[in-house]
């Protein structure tokens, strides 16, 4: 049993619990592809290359067969669970029902969970093949330089525009898609000290929302405090929709039971079975931005 819960023992009959300040949605799978599946693994599409045109140059010519690339995109279930112990003992002294919020704090922890393996996974070992054995490693070509802009920085404009640069060359024209990124509280800091995120003359107004960049240049921005850090440089992820994905075998599942072993406490569980993949190199490019600006 969490020694805290003595914390929330009745005292001047006060009744109000709160969450300790902590991310309790998940910020990232709004911007991802979905599915459910079963299984100890599961193909998410099937991928075909680009076919060329040959031109014919006489009568009666053969018919070319020219061979189409042909690859699929696995991902792998991942299992999360959480689970906390509350005393017969601790219920009796307390006005509320505290199985509520720690069924809440179990809840965020799981969402958070979502987001952290979807970030795990977009930057690093994917796997492909017919039978899902083929790993593929992220490719530094689509990496946008810590040094886009000048000196070392933090996310500008210019790292922007090399984002949809290198997105549409990948995609060979014009975007069909919703294009996020992730960003923290550095980055975002960085933002708002553009001048064009303020300044309309340059025709790309931000949309600021009380005070937030919320989209700007196609890019809509999602508020985390989750991304990597290397060396000194937060690892920042701009994507299409189609270009990341979350699969699902079981969503997040609550129980609350009592335990027979535990003195009958009552147990909160909670668990859910997922997994992601980027789809694509090329629909996800990495911003490297400097994190001690």
């Amino acid at each position: 049993m969490p020694d805290t819960i003595t914390v929330a023992n009745v005292q001047e009959y006060k009744a109000n619990v709160e969450l300790l300040m902590q991310q309790t949605e998940s910020r990232l799978v709004p911007a991802v592809s979905t599915n459910s599946y079963v299984g100890n693994k599961a193909s998410v599409v099937e991928q075909f290359g680009e076919a060329t045109a040959q031109k014919k140059t006489s009568r009666h010519a053969d018919t070319p067969l020219l061979d189409l690339s042909q690859d699929k995109r696995w991902v792998q279930p991942q299992d999360y669970e959480w689970a906390s112990l509350i005393d017969h003992q601790d219920v009796l002294r307390m006005i509320i029902d505290p199985t509520s919020p720690y069924a809440a704090a179990g809840s965020a922890a799981m969402n958070r969970a979502k987001d952290d393996e979807i970030l795990e996974k977009v930057f690093g070992t994917n796997f492909t093949g017919e039978d899902g054995t083929t790993s593929e490693t992220w490719d530094t070509s689509y990496d946008v330089a810590v040094t886009v802009g000048g000196a070392a920085s933090s996310l500008n404009v210019a790292k922007l525009q090399k984002v949809i640069e290198l997105l549409i060359r990948a995609n060979k024209g014009e975007l069909m898609e919703p294009v996020s990124s992730a960003i923290s509280s550095y980055e975002h800091d960085s933002l708002l000290k553009e001048v064009q995120i303020h300044n309309k003359d340059y025709g790309s107004t931000a949309v600021l929302e009380e005070g937030k960049v919320r989209r700007f240049m196609g890019v809509n921005f999602i508020l985390s405090e989750r991304l990597n850090v290397t060396g000194g440089n937060r690892e920042v992820p701009a994507w299409l929709k189609s270009g990341l994905h979350l699969g699902l075998w079981t969503d997040t599942q609550t129980e609350v039971t009592k335990r027979a072993d535990k003195s009958y406490a009552w147990q909160v569980y909670l668990c859910h079975t997922i997994g992601a993949t980027r789809t694509q190199l090329g629909k996800v490019i990495k911003v490297i931005c400097d994190d001690k600006i």
